[in-house]
């Protein structure tokens, strides 16, 4: 049985890796840019059924895709958009919308309120684990510290009672599977993430010289960042498998979501440890390049559930708990 990812998959993470490179890396990407960019090879659509205008996809075909976007660090929701959004709205007069790039989502689904980039959004989604999902339009909340400066964070909540027009999907089922993907998307994001964290500090071990030699020649560097590549090498099949049960509808696809978020969390933490370190002082400057990788793998690590939920959803799965 061929596990890999087929011709079309890999074309299209192709387009979107083309669509994401920069000639400045540096800088930080324009947001904007970004949005339109994704929109154009068609991922922010992928999901959408092609009924609604999109391509009709699945998360498995665009996992690839967004482990690309975790590598360039996009400053967007584009798993709100793109995986959550798409799949709560299928079907309604948004969708249409949201595959052409012209509307912007994010989500605060996890119960804590907290939205990603809601400073920028079109709508929300609100919700909490087992309950109802809200969509609330136009955004108002309260800005709050974030992590990542290009992640800000807004506490959204919708003033009124719930009423029935703002429900946008009350089935518990589809509701749990689109937070479900939300959480796979993230896993993937900081499996990229992590990848080009782990790239950058090796080519700067490599040219950075110490006593006259590469600081990469030193073997406690060499192990440190062997031990983050071994790390991140076991996570990335966890997610592309999390990724096939998802999109399958496995009995197991609770499973190993959480088990892929668990582990592309852990890795990628990882490698932010190592490169804070290998890079020395300079990893500690926020104004170098690096930081934006890694203050996105610390907001992600958090992001989508806490890690005590998954390892509870985890542990019970395999009859761990009373």
């Amino acid at each position: 049985m061929f596990f890999g990812f087929t011709a079309d998959q890999l074309e299209l993470r192709d387009a979107v890796r083309d669509a994401l490179r920069q000639r400045d890396e540096t800088k930080p990407p324009d947001a904007a840019e970004v949005w339109q960019r994704l929109a154009g090879v068609g991922l922010l659509g992928a999901l959408v059924p092609e009924a609604d205008g999109g391509l009709g996809l699945d998360e498995l075909d665009v996992l690839p895709c967004l482990e690309e976007s975790g590598r360039a660090a996009v400053p967007v929701p584009l798993v709100e958009t793109a995986v959550v959004a798409a799949r709560l709205l299928a079907g309604t007069e948004h969708a249409s919308r949201l595959a052409a790039g012209g509307w912007r989502v994010t989500a605060a689904l996890d119960g804590s309120g907290l939205a990603p980039w809601a400073d920028a959004a079109d709508a929300v989604l609100v919700g909490e684990p087992g309950g109802p999902v809200r969509l609330v339009t136009p955004v108002a909340g309260e800005p709050v510290a974030a992590v990542d400066p290009l992640r800000p964070l807004t506490r959204v909540a919708a003033a009124g009672p719930t009423s029935d027009a703002d429900v946008i999907d009350a089935d518990p089922a589809t509701v749990a599977a689109a937070v479900r993907a939300g959480v796979l998307g993230t896993a993937a994001q900081l499996v990229g993430l992590a990848d080009t964290a782990l790239r950058t500090t090796v080519t700067y071990v490599a040219e950075r010289r110490q006593f006259g030699v590469p600081v990469g020649s030193f073997q406690a560097v060499q192990h440190q960042l062997a031990d983050a590549a071994v790390a991140l090498e076991l996570a990335r099949p966890l997610v592309h498998a999390a990724g096939w049960a998802h999109a399958r509808g496995a009995p197991s696809a609770d499973r190993d979501v959480a088990a892929a978020k668990l582990r592309a969390g852990a890795a990628a933490g990882q490698v932010a440890r190592a490169a804070l370190q290998c890079h020395g002082g300079m990893g500690y400057t926020r104004e170098y390049p690096l930081h934006r990788w890694l203050l996105r793998i610390w907001a992600l690590h958090a992001a989508w559930g806490p890690e005590g939920r998954h390892r509870a959803l985890l542990a019970a799965s395999l009859g761990l708990t009373d």
